[in-house]
């Protein structure tokens, strides 16, 4: 990552505060992890904190969801209700927008992911996210598509309605107002 993509001592000690208190208020989201540790963790990878803002400043609510048992590394998902706000109205990918040859969008989910230093989550990701919580009751999120698919002009996406998480596909290039993606962050 460029020197650009580091928080001032400012920025960090105000993020710092904003998910702890988040991860104090979910502590459904992440039984037996200390947050000590967390913070620990997060001050010694400044690059991983800008991330996480970025998380942050899009509407993500990025909040721990687990700790990789053989890395140590901390697991952030976003954990917004909704498909966060600053990353909705985009297509999948690159190649889908381009592909459009009016009406375009602003952005897509895969550049914008690889903006801000995290991955979009998995389908296995977004069901795992669900166990925690219901999430995407209104809005939908664009999901790691497999190759095959992509390869065809296809996309995938999931939401939750009737108590199910649902996993759909799209044309990759089309996009909603509700429409977004959710991201992983491993510190």
């Amino acid at each position: 990552m460029s020197t650009k993509k580091k928080l001032s001592a400012d920025q960090a000690t105000a993020l710092l505060k904003i998910l702890k208190e988040r991860f104090e208020k979910n502590k459904n989201r992440h039984k037996g992890i200390d947050w000590d540790k967390v913070q620990e963790r997060l001050e010694a990878h400044p690059a991983k904190l800008w991330s996480l803002e970025e998380m942050e400043n899009t509407g993500g609510e990025p909040d721990v969801v687990s700790q990789d048992k053989k890395t140590g590394e901390y697991i952030f998902y976003d954990c917004a209700a909704e498909s966060p706000k600053g990353r909705r109205s985009i297509c999948y990918d690159g190649p889908a927008l381009e592909s459009r040859k009016e009406n375009k969008p602003k952005n897509n989910a895969l550049d914008m992911a690889d903006e801000m230093g995290v991955n979009i989550l998995t389908e296995e990701q977004y069901r795992a996210l669900q166990q925690l919580g219901a999430f995407d009751l209104k809005t939908s999120s664009w999901i790691e598509t497999p190759a095959a698919v992509r390869k065809l002009g296809g996309a995938l996406f999931c939401d939750r309605r009737y108590d199910t998480v649902f996993l759909y596909h799209n044309g990759a290039e089309s996009y909603y107002a509700a429409r977004g993606f959710r991201a992983s962050l491993r510190v």
